[in-house]
């Protein structure tokens, strides 16, 4: 069953950011949520295994599943790697999933951060592709992809190796066309090559591409001085050919109506508008930042409890803005309830899991040069 790319709305809905209310999941607003996004016409809903420490799957079924019909929408989802230990674990996890999320079949089904290393490697040992057709034969699977955080040169092996795939996402955004880790540029041309329908994740790169300074903001505001800084984000990628679906991960009302608005009578980004982009790009990248995503993988198995994304938001905020007081203040907060930038360890589970690779263990102790003296 090949993917309809007419059926696809260009905007897709990413539960791993959903809002929160006192540590657990606003259920009433993310119900909100989903049906604004529904009634806008959009119903593609992209969740995981460990998505708010498991809970993004249960509430996909709560807002989603038990309140409309199950043909009115597409739901993804993915298998963790690093959950398995043998091969028997494939089947036991996807059932899992579907008893979270009250399905009996994924219209979407990723093998979750294929990458250089661990992740890919456990999915050869178990042979997960074939498992993943396996799925699709029984009709428990209808679309059958990856989603991808690893080097330009595996792709290609994976997908000279793997022609079943039938889409791939990858992480893809102005920023990163040039980023000597995430190659987005260069992933999205393999891919376009070979006509593989590609969902892009982090287009406002975990919303920082929707907080870049009144400076820098200034340049796109003074030629759309009524449109966002985070749809200049989401147009960039939405005009670009071969892209299917776009995932934001929206964590308030406001952002979705936001969202809601660009991909309505959507405008691709015009020649001179993409000069605009291109300017502000290297102006960002002149800047000294931490290029975390907030996806919080590195959060949940710290024996210390360190909030990692808070940390390093707090210092490039304070790096772009040396002077203003509420980011030390926003700190002390933080460490209240969770672990401080010198309490790492330096064990080394967060950047195992790290889609950015970032080498978080001396990023913290740089952040505790600065936030804890």
């Amino acid at each position: 069953m090949s993917i309809e790319l007419g059926n696809m709305p260009k905007l897709g809905f990413g539960l791993m950011r959903l809002p929160e209310k006192a540590g657990v999941i606003d259920h009433e607003q993310v119900c909100r949520m989903v049906d604004k996004y529904m009634k806008a016409g959009m119903n593609y809903f992209d969740t995981a295994y460990v998505y708010h420490g498991g809970k993004s799957e249960v509430a996909a079924r709560e807002a989603l599943v038990k309140r409309y019909p199950r043909d009115s929408f597409m739901l993804a989802t993915k298998l963790p790697a690093w959950e398995m230990r043998q091969k028997s674990d494939s089947d036991r996890l996807f059932n899992e999933q579907c008893e979270r999320a009250g399905v009996d079949y994924f219209d979407f089904y990723l093998l979750h951060s294929i990458e250089d290393g661990s992740n890919y490697d456990t999915y050869e040992k178990y042979d997960c592709f074939k498992w993943g057709l396996d799925k699709k034969k029984e009709g428990k699977i209808k679309h059958f992809g990856f989603s991808y955080h690893g080097s330009p040169e595996l792709l290609v092996e994976i997908l000279n190796k793997h022609p079943e795939v039938e889409f791939v996402q990858i992480q893809l955004n102005y920023l990163d066309r040039t980023n000597p880790v995430v190659r987005s540029q260069e992933l999205y041309n393999i891919l376009q090559e070979r006509n593989i329908p590609i969902i892009v994740m982090e287009p406002v790169r975990g919303g920082m591409l929707a907080d870049l300074g009144p400076e820098t903001e200034a340049k796109f505001k003074e030629r759309q001085p009524d449109k966002s800084v985070a749809s200049w984000a989401l147009r960039f990628v939405g005009s670009l050919p071969g892209v299917m679906t776009i995932l934001s991960g929206m964590s308030s009302e406001e952002q979705m109506d936001d969202n809601i608005s660009t991909f309505t009578d959507f405008e691709p980004v015009s020649e001179d508008e993409l000069k605009i982009i291109n300017e502000v790009t290297e102006e960002i990248l002149s800047m000294p930042q931490i290029g975390c995503t907030s996806c919080k993988y590195c959060c949940d198995g710290c024996p210390k409890k360190i909030s990692i994304p808070d940390v390093f938001r707090t210092v490039n905020t304070l790096r772009r803005y040396p002077d203003d007081w509420r980011s030390k203040n926003f700190y002390a907060g933080l460490i209240q309830r969770s672990g401080k930038a010198s309490d790492c360890i330096a064990c080394g589970q967060c950047e195992r899991v790290c889609p950015q690779h970032l080498p978080i263990i001396e990023l913290l102790k740089e952040a505790s040069e600065i936030l804890d003296n």
